[in-house]
């Protein structure tokens, strides 16, 4: 980004601003970079504008010039960033190396910008052997790409994974990894590159005290809408209403697919620990488990790009794909 009357807007020639950033470091560092190629974007968009399209052709150059390289970095805006590493997870199923996405808090080139410091950190990851899935790296921290979330609108660190462990640190430069809690999966790459360029519409409900069941149903009822995900209280709980029920079975009837989450970050859903849950069973709404919401929303319209039949698209929901969904357990060695 650069600065305008208006405010920050998207820049170009970034392979000069970015060659006059790594100038500025000390020789030690700038050596220690692993050699790359710069693809620019020649039409830069802020982030916020991002779509299941941008995302989709970011994946196809991935897999286009995979046995080139061995890793990738794409830089990317932080406002959807997190969306970005979640559906490039579900798109490049079954990498064999590194894809890791960044970006920064304040613009390369700007005073006190950690631009250059998360693309050295995304480097030296990229170039890191022993682990191969989308990480989202950030303020010299690596995290599952499917398990990031925004946090912080101005902080360095920017983002956190509620529910899963860091995959790394940079230590004194070094990328060090943990590989106790690294996707495993064993076999070629499985790469799932949407067949169509429009995706099919999830719309992300989110519930609050006294919501009209006719608002929901304004949204479901829609024939654009493809599916939902539902942020629930607690542990997937809502309203006793049976009108808002009646809409929710209707489109679940109606072969629409309905995901639970919980509002809270931390922790997930289990919808019918509660009775004013369990009805979320009985209609055979999905447990979102302790997705984010961006891992949700991209899992489900992952899927339905795919064309699944439903009792198939349901079992994929429900089984981890790219680690995006089910507690760790923190492994110990005994001797």
């Amino acid at each position: 980004m650069r600065a305008s009357s208006r405010g920050l807007i998207p820049a170009g020639d970034m392979a000069a601003r970015l060659e006059m950033a790594l100038a500025t470091l000390p020789p030690l560092r700038r050596r220690a970079l692993p050699d790359y190629v710069l693809w620019e974007s020649p039409e830069p968009i802020d982030s916020s504008s991002a779509t299941f399209a941008d995302w989709s052709a970011l994946a196809a150059l991935v897999a286009a010039h995979y046995e080139a390289y061995a890793g990738f970095v794409i830089l990317h805006g932080t406002d959807t960033l997190a969306w970005c590493a979640s559906t490039l997870a579900f798109q490049l199923q079954g990498l064999t190396k590194p894809v890791v996405v960044t970006g920064s808090q304040r613009p390369l080139g700007q005073p006190g910008s950690d631009a250059l410091n998360n693309l050295e950190a995304a480097l030296a990851f990229a170039a890191t052997p022993g682990w191969r899935e989308v990480g989202l790296c950030f303020d010299g921290r690596l995290l599952r790409g499917c398990r990031a979330r925004k946090w912080y609108t101005r902080d360095d660190s920017g983002f956190e994974s509620p529910n899963w462990p860091l995959l790394g640190e940079l230590v004194d430069g070094v990328a060090v990894l943990y590989p106790a809690r690294a996707w495993r999966i064993e076999g070629a790459p499985r790469f799932e590159l949407p067949a169509r360029e429009r995706a099919p519409q999830v719309v992300r409900v989110t519930l609050w005290p006294g919501i009209d069941a006719m608002l929901i149903e304004r949204w479901l009822e829609s024939p654009q809408v493809a599916g939902a995900v539902l942020e629930c209280w607690g542990s997937g709980n809502l309203p006793d209403d049976p009108a808002l029920i009646g809409v929710l079975s209707r489109a679940a009837a109606e072969g629409k697919p309905l995901v639970a989450l919980s509002q809270c970050p931390i922790g997930g859903a289990d919808p019918g620990t509660y009775a004013s849950g369990q009805i979320l069973n009985d209609i055979g709404v999905m447990s979102g488990d302790d997705m984010t919401v961006e891992a949700a929303c991209s899992k489900l319209t992952h899927l339905l790009v795919q064309g699944l039949p439903p009792e198939e698209l349901r079992r994929r929901f429900l089984t981890p794909l790219a680690g995006e969904r089910g507690a760790f357990t923190p492994q110990v060695d005994c001797a």
